[in-house]
């Protein structure tokens, strides 16, 4: 999915990396096979581990569930047409239909896009930092599940968020539950083979490199948002899970978005299963 990591607490006591470059356009790892077999088993173990075993556990049992209190309360705040970046296996999106709202979701897995749309909902197999529709017409996006790491750059993340939204669009995002802002390296692990082991097969070694993700607490964000023109809308918690939803910043768009919105249509953009790839 994610683009996705929940905001729990790490295991090992390894410092954090920093200094990692700027975001790929596709991060391959999280179409590798431990990630791709705990989505459609619903079930972990699945960490992500640094070489010297550092290790963040995932909770794919509930990306795989309904969404609970703790995401309703976030979807409860969305307005307008919905991206979700780093949908995974799709629990949002759904329930974002049911609400009413026109929602696509967005993943690196094509099992992740397959799963939402099992459930009813859009998806494409894209990466945030890809050319999407409606660019510059987005009423919400939402980074949950900690896909806030998104890249290792929340700065980027964030400008490349501002590029999507709308006037007066909401960014809302999971934050770590404690001040903390750190740059690392990773791998996906499922917990059987060690540090830097891979279960996937011949031809996909890429997919075990390893890739920048970030983790981020709520003043460590606030702090990046604030550089970068944004505003705070609102700040909460709820079943040991703290959020933030922010207001895109007044700027003129970029060349590349400008360009791209030109070529789209002026309306909300479409969206259902049948988007093109």
């Amino acid at each position: 999915m994610s683009t996705t990591v929940p905001s729990s607490e790490l295991t090992g006591s390894a410092p954090a990396e920093t200094g990692t470059g700027p975001a790929a356009p596709r991060t391959a790892s999280w179409g590798a096979d431990p990630y791709a077999n705990a989505l459609r088993t619903g079930r972990g173990p699945l960490f992500l581990r640094r070489s010297d075993g550092w290790l963040l556990p995932l909770d794919v049992e509930r990306w795989c569930s309904d969404a609970g209190s703790a995401d309703l309360s976030a979807l409860h705040r969305c307005e307008g047409p919905v991206l979700d970046i780093g949908c995974g296996p799709g629990r949002l999106v759904a329930e974002l239909a049911s609400l009413g709202h026109r929602a696509l979701g967005i993943d690196v897995s094509e099992t992740a896009v397959a799963r939402t749309r099992g459930l009813g909902g859009a998806a494409l197999l894209r990466s945030v930092f890809d050319p999407l529709p409606g660019e510059g017409r987005w009423g919400t996006l939402l980074l949950l599940d900690g896909n806030i790491g998104i890249g290792g750059d929340p700065a980027a993340l964030l400008d490349r968020a501002a590029d999507l939204l709308r006037a007066g669009g909401l960014l809302i995002a999971e934050t770590a539950p404690v001040d903390v802002d750190e740059r690392v390296r990773v791998r996906l692990d499922d917990g059987r083979g060690g540090p830097g082991a891979s279960t996937a097969p011949a031809g996909r070694e890429a997919d075990a490199e390893p890739f920048p993700w970030a983790r981020i607490g709520t003043p460590a964000l606030l702090r990046h948002a604030g550089a970068g023109g944004w505003r705070t809308a609102d700040q909460w918690g709820a079943e040991g899970r703290t959020f933030v939803s922010l207001r895109r910043p007044v700027r003129e768009r970029s060349a590349r978005t400008s360009s791209q919105s030109a070529e789209s249509a002026k309306s909300v953009p479409e969206i259902s299963s049948q988007l093109p790839k």
